[in-house]
């Protein structure tokens, strides 16, 4: 995991931004799938995103990359970090709350650290990330309930879809890194949303029929939201964090998303979580701090100056 840096006020401003509009995504992309398949929705997700970010790379006459390997990079990325968990995710809030399925979704920098040190000699687990990422698989656990985990109907199936697509996201962070590195960002989203539509479309026509734009005007809002702000202009705004705070700070992002997403659910879907799923957040939430380390740090420090 790359070291954070100090967190100027900026940087904590686009943080809190950024986490109210992914918090909001969820909500959006419930109200889509009231019209729309979960596969078209996402369809219309990395479509739209993709024209719109080509449009940026164009103006800023961004340089494109020719080399057959880094589209086939591409391709993989789009596959890992949009078209299997957006499709998996947007399958389960068919049957378990926005609010759920943001906490679910926060569990993929718990599996990003576990991978990572799979993969990578550089990013081993020290003792500290073993205890956040044991914590922060009891606050999974917690926030699904173990009796759902030997179910097999569609809610449980669809929690563990939502795990799954967590997973992927895990393993796009390593398959970025052994493909992708050395690109600028915004080139590297604009491919990955290109690779992943080429994937959707078909995919979504096969199975769902064709994509039909004869949409009510509260679908077309909800999919202007998420694919225009909280892909397309969401990924502008994690890469200017990231230049400026560095990828632990995006950690915590994930700690802002559940509870807008938890409001957003229970005051414009009427949805209501059990008990457990705010404690499996909570022991989430812990797992994570644990992960970043800085307030462990700050403690510390705390303690060696008296």
């Amino acid at each position: 995991m790359t070291q954070s840096k100090d967190i100027s006020p900026l940087a904590w401003g686009l943080l809190a931004l950024l986490g109210l509009i992914w918090g909001g995504s969820f909500l959006s992309i419930r109200i889509a799938l009231n019209e729309v398949g979960f596969l078209t929705s996402v369809a219309h997700r990395t479509g739209w995103a993709m024209v719109i970010l080509w449009s940026y790379v164009l103006i800023r006459r961004l340089p494109v990359p020719t080399d057959r390997r880094i589209w086939i990079g591409f391709l993989g990325m789009g596959l890992l970090n949009n078209a299997i968990p957006f499709s998996l995710m947007a399958w389960g809030q068919l049957y378990i709350e926005s609010g759920l399925t943001s906490i679910l979704n926060a569990a993929t920098a718990i599996f990003g650290v576990v991978l990572a040190a799979l993969f990578f000699a550089d990013e081993r687990l020290s003792a500290r990330k073993v205890i956040g990422v044991t914590v922060g698989f009891f606050g999974v656990a917690t926030a699904i309930g173990l009796e759902h985990l030997l179910a097999f109907d569609p809610r449980s199936l669809a929690q563990l879809a939502v795990i799954g697509g967590t997973i992927s996201y895990a393993f796009a962070g390593i398959w970025a890194r052994k493909r992708l590195s050395g690109l600028k960002p915004e080139v590297a989203a604009t491919g990955m949303l290109t690779g992943s539509t080429f994937i959707m479309l078909p995919a979504a026509w096969l199975i769902e029929g064709p994509i039909t734009l004869n949409l009510q005007p509260i679908t077309w809002l909800a999919i202007g939201y998420y694919t225009v702000i909280a892909t397309a202009l969401a990924y502008l705004l994690y890469y200017r964090i990231l230049a400026l705070a560095g990828s632990g700070t995006l950690m915590l992002v994930t700690l802002l998303v559940p509870p807008i997403a938890i409001l957003l659910g229970t005051l414009f879907l009427g949805e209501t979580l059990h008990p457990r799923a705010y404690l499996g957040f909570a022991l989430l939430a812990l797992g994570l701090i644990i992960l970043d380390g800085r307030a462990l740090r700050a403690v510390d420090a705390k303690w060696q100056g008296k």
